[in-house]
């Protein structure tokens, strides 16, 4: 497919949950945004359906309530809200649908086009995405179904991930099982982690390639990485999004015998554990709320059990920014983005406490500030910056998607080809 003056420009963005689908339609001819909305309680008694238009001629925002038995109808939905904007699901100047997918594995590095071929091996990572693949693959054949004619696009949350080297990669566990059971550390958060450092660069005004970057990328999951030259070195989720900092309901790093312990001596099931772990743990396990803001204001009203919860999840983060600085040997930036990163003054300043022989430092004056652009808050004599860097992952996914699209050839066979394994 060749740029011409006809040729269509406008990607939408699907993110499927097990029970809500997130979308923003967006040109990538001039870079708008023209739609954003959510479709939630999907296969519940009453669903929310939620669209606020975004184009020059936009009107208000709106929301009801419906009956929305499945993710079929929930795109059914967002189709008709696209449509009553004059820029529905079926629209000619549509140039692909992109959807957010949490894991690709090994074999999927860059976007890719859908083929029955990559649904299945999507498929066949279900084991070690059990949460989340099955959503995505469902959000995927429900826009298939509805628009068979146009260029389906995943983007893995894996992908910027696959280019740790093997040593970061590789758990300290005999090689034929893990190969077997293809235990390893993948990361998530990619899309985010991808936007953020390049868009960091642009900020320092350097080539991506010349940067080397800590990202943090703080919400109620949460991931740091190491990024070199705009490649990943090393990243702190691992075969799950359980590894790594402490986040809203995960515990992130933890002495795997604790398990075995649950088992011996607590008589819980794996079951149990699992959602322990991955819902009852991290901040809310810690003092009971999950909610950065709460829990600063519990701190202010003197509350230990919320100073303790913060202090925990401050020293893990600080474990890993020296850690990165360590793998990268030299560091250029550290970014914070994501709801917690982006909007708690509190988090960055108590992050970089400390550090300030490793070059870090914070103004309290410009981390004070509320704003949504990217923007330094460390102040002018401090070696290493420091930055806010809110993150896009649906622009970067529409952005992946559409430069797939354009970049012509047979569409079917290069989705097909786009592996390594």
């Amino acid at each position: 497919m060749t740029d011409s003056p006809s040729s269509p420009t406008r990607v939408l963005v699907l993110n499927s949950g097990s029970s809500s689908l997130k979308y923003q339609l967006l040109d990538m001819g001039d870079g708008t945004r023209l739609a954003a909305g959510l479709v939630e309680r999907i296969g519940e008694g009453s669903s929310r359906i939620a669209h606020t238009p975004l184009g020059p001629d936009a009107g208000e925002k709106r929301e009801r309530t419906a009956q929305v038995p499945d993710h079929e109808a929930a795109l059914k939905a967002v189709a008709e809200e696209l449509s009553a904007d004059g820029v529905g699901l079926d629209s000619p100047e549509l140039a692909a649908i992109g959807h957010r997918v949490v894991h690709g594995g090994l074999k999927f590095s860059e976007p890719t086009v859908v083929t029955d071929e990559v649904l299945a091996e999507i498929e066949r990572l279900v084991p070690v995405a059990p949460l989340h693949n099955p959503a995505n693959i469902t959000g995927i054949r429900t826009a298939m179904a509805l628009r068979p004619d146009l260029p389906q696009v995943a983007v893995f949350d894996t992908a910027f991930h696959t280019t740790m080297p093997e040593y970061a990669a590789r758990y300290a566990i005999d090689t034929e099982t893990a190969d077997a059971h293809r235990i390893r550390r993948y990361g998530f958060h990619g899309t985010s982690h991808a936007y953020v450092s390049a868009r960091t660069a642009k900020l320092l005004n350097r080539d991506p390639a010349e940067v080397n970057v800590i990202v943090l990328h703080l919400g109620n999951g949460a991931s740091a990485s190491a990024v070199a030259g705009g490649r990943c070195l090393d990243t702190s989720m691992g075969l799950t999004p359980l590894e790594g900092l402490v986040m809203g309901t995960r515990s992130g790093d933890l002495d795997p015998a604790v398990v075995f312990h649950l088992e011996r001596n607590a008589g819980m099931s794996d079951q149990e554990i699992d959602a322990l772990l991955n819902k009852k743990s991290g901040l809310v396990g810690l003092c009971g709320d999950n909610d950065m803001r709460e829990i600063r204001r519990r701190i202010d009203e003197g509350d230990e059990r919320a100073r303790l919860a913060f202090d925990v999840y401050i020293h893990r983060l600080k474990k890993y920014i020296g850690a990165y600085y360590a793998v990268l040997g030299r560091v250029d930036a550290v970014v914070f983005t994501a709801g917690v990163g982006e909007n708690a003054a509190e988090v960055r300043a108590a992050a970089v406490e400390g550090l300030e022989e490793l070059g870090l430092a914070v103004d309290a004056g410009l981390n004070a500030v509320r704003s949504g652009e990217p923007r330094l808050i460390s102040p002018e004599y401090a070696r290493v910056a420091v930055a806010v860097v809110p993150t896009d992952e649906e622009l970067e996914i529409a952005r992946q998607s559409y430069a797939l699209v354009r970049g012509g050839g047979d569409l079917r066979d290069r989705g097909a080809r786009h592996g390594k394994e």
